[in-house]
């Protein structure tokens, strides 16, 4: 019998069998979005900054294009955030499920991180604008 249950399975040959995994549906369109409007950065000076076509900038976060690792640590490296925290801007409710416990400690670390360099920046200024907004 084949039907998938949590557990794995043994096929009729002997072979140990795992069900399918379903595959990650990250929404770096929605990641640029959101990375976008905190940095307060255009689609173009963004492409300039990670030396991409504008239109497949453009076309990333409309969802017509899937970037490629190396198009996300460009973008990531251009956002000046860590490529773990644009991925999981990218994350889906789906996607959550099958978390990795490590990286998921990896984006606490980060987001505390940040919060503690940036919050006292946010204090002293007064200002609860993005502190590159203000130049």
């Amino acid at each position: 019998m084949h039907s998938w249950s949590n557990r794995v399975s043994i096929s009729l040959l002997g072979r140990v069998r795992t069900p399918p995994q379903p595959l990650p549906t990250m929404n770096y369109g929605k990641a640029l979005k959101i990375a976008r409007a905190i940095k307060g950065i255009q689609q173009a000076e963004l492409a300039r900054k990670a030396g991409l076509d504008p239109s497949y900038v453009c076309m990333l976060e409309k969802g017509k294009r899937r970037p490629s690792l190396e198009t996300i640590e460009r973008l990531s490296s251009a956002l000046e955030i860590p490529t773990h925290l644009f991925s999981i801007l990218a994350t889906e409710k789906v996607d959550l499920n099958r978390a990795d416990a490590e990286e998921l400690t990896r984006v606490g670390e980060s987001l505390a991180r940040l919060i503690l360099t940036d919050a006292p920046k946010y204090r002293k200024s007064g200002n609860r604008n993005s502190p590159s907004r203000q130049a």
